[in-house]
């Protein structure tokens, strides 16, 4: 399995349009060249959502192929993650199928949403990516949802240290952003659990900065981009996502070393 990426961008979402942000990447020729752009400013991987030709949430897995290979191409050595987030459109088995069938070796997935065809179809969902060599991280959106992986998970699976995971800040705030503290309940369940796994954080609002650095500096890695925020740290607004990662690249300084991100 592929561990997780320092920096993910996650340029896009499912939700937001140019109307929010005019340089929003939708298309596959925008996603692409974002991509080239975002690995040249730092980011190793890319976290990747697609869109129908309304400019509309999509998950189709021969889409998602296309998207692949010319990201291969234009970007070898920048990893893809590819989404399978509901959005509230479709349901937990279109979600399994894209996952299984796009050919991609890295899948997002909300332990809530695929836990809507009940646990022990979602657990051999899980046990059938891993038979395929597809790293799954499960989105977690708070400790509720952790408690439901570890429910869902076997044992052994929950406790290797290259189970992926991603804790999402702010999602349900009321204001839509979020503070470096909303980690600390994840950190805690962690620690209770004894879990040593492959973490990273997304955060929403104009805290996302330091809350990416605080998960870093907590062991973790991150996700940035304008699917959660377009502010940068100084709370102006990044012209693209490139400028998104540069400011990240820089507020964070040399990396840990390896050995001490778990």
């Amino acid at each position: 399995m592929r561990s997780l990426p320092q920096i993910m961008v996650a340029p896009n979402g499912a939700r937001l349009t140019k109307a929010d942000h005019p340089n929003l990447p939708i298309t596959q020729d925008e996603i692409v060249e974002c991509a080239i752009a975002c690995f040249a400013a730092g980011a190793d991987g890319i976290h990747a959502h697609i869109r129908d030709e309304n400019g509309q949430h999509l998950l189709d897995a021969e889409v998602y192929r296309h998207l692949l290979v010319a990201l291969k191409q234009a970007v070898p050595d920048l990893a893809v993650q590819i989404t399978t987030e509901a959005a509230g459109i479709y349901n937990a088995e279109t979600q399994m199928d894209v996952a299984l069938e796009s050919g991609g070796d890295m899948i997002s997935a909300s332990v809530r949403e695929i836990c809507r065809v009940g646990r022990q179809a979602a657990t051999d969902f899980y046990k059938e990516c891993s038979a395929r060599g597809i790293s799954v991280q499960h989105i977690l959106y708070d400790t509720e949802d952790c408690n439901l992986l570890s429910r869902t998970l076997d044992p052994h699976d929950l406790t290797d240290p290259g189970l992926q995971v991603i804790f999402v800040l702010g999602r349900y705030s009321t204001k839509g952003s979020t503070g470096p503290q909303e980690l600390d309940p994840f950190l805690d369940w962690l620690t209770l659990q004894q879990l040593s796994c492959d973490w990273a954080v997304c955060a929403f609002g104009q805290s996302e900065v330091q809350c990416l650095t605080k998960a870093v500096n907590s062991g973790g890695k991150c996700r940035v981009g304008f699917e959660n925020s377009w502010f940068l740290s100084d709370g102006s607004i990044a012209r693209g996502n490139p400028e998104k990662v540069t400011d990240l690249v820089e507020q964070l300084g040399p990396w840990p070393k390896a050995s001490s991100i778990r």
